[in-house]
């Protein structure tokens, strides 16, 4: 028989907690084999900063848990879902401040670029190292995106393979200064709230804005377009304030594509 999500809170002691120093990351582990949970629970307890507080080995379970539990980060397995990029959507609308880690059980390119868009923060295939793991959850606690580098290369890809198509004859496309300037925003991984404090304007304008842009450039979302950016080169030509200008030239394309990602999930479960 399933057993109910259970609260391992009690059962792990960090030292250093309570001393002043930065709450630990909060992790939920929803995993169908007992024994990968339990050999999560055994690496993360060797760390300072990373604590289990609640676990999960069904699709409802997970939703269970997630809303009792309140994890910063929800360590989640593919295959607990018959339709792993759909649950990955819906678990962000029900709890939108947890941030995912998608565990697939071997590297996915199809799988993969379906999780990334529908926002999920972090992948690793099941094979991933120890050490890596706990790198990607601190990556994923502080506001950024983690994909592996095989990953990241299906993603820029997938992107140069849909540009190469036809066009239909579209021409090169003009920003206008504030258009530009949101787009500059979206490719530093910045989030609605974030973009219209910086525009001085409001998010619903800024929503207006992007689909605007989407319209122009023939894109559908924030990972399109940090894309079409990067490999048309859309932002060099056009005018940015000082400070937006340096940012979209110094960023790389990787973290330019994984922060727009990461931050339309946001937006989308919001």
């Amino acid at each position: 028989m399933a057993s109910i999500p259970v609260s391992v809170e009690d059962n792990i002691q960090k030292p250093g907690e309570g001393d002043g120093k930065a709450p630990p990351i909060r992790v939920i582990v929803a995993d169908t084999q007992a024994i990968f949970r339990a050999g999560l629970r055994k690496i993360f307890a060797l760390e300072d900063d990373i604590r289990v507080v609640g676990q999960a080995e069904s699709y409802s379970q997970t939703l269970t848990a997630v809303k009792k539990f309140s994890g910063d980060i929800l360590i989640f397995e593919a295959a607990l879902s018959a339709n792993p990029s759909e649950a990955v959507g819906e678990i962000l609308r029900y709890s939108p401040a947890c941030r995912m880690v998608v565990v697939t059980e071997q590297p996915d390119e199809e799988l993969t670029l379906e999780l990334f868009r529908r926002g999920a923060h972090g992948i690793v295939s099941r094979e991933v190292e120890p050490e890596m793991l706990v790198h990607c959850l601190h990556k994923v606690a502080a506001g950024e995106p983690f994909l592996e580098g095989q990953a990241v290369n299906w993603v820029l890809e997938a992107y140069r393979t849909q540009a190469t198509r036809p066009a239909g004859g579209r021409t090169k496309v003009q920003l206008t200064p504030k258009e530009a300037l949101i787009v500059s925003c979206v490719t530093q991984g910045m989030k609605h709230k974030e973009i219209a404090q910086k525009a001085g304007t409001t998010e619903q304008v800024v929503k207006n804005y992007l689909r605007k842009v989407y319209d122009k450039l023939g894109v559908a979302d924030r990972l399109e377009l940090a894309l079409y950016c990067l490999h048309n080169r859309v932002l060099e030509g056009a005018k940015l304030p000082a400070a937006s200008e340096s940012a979209a030239v110094t960023s790389s394309g990787n973290q330019a594509v994984a922060a727009a990602a990461s931050a339309a999930g946001s937006d989308k479960a919001s």
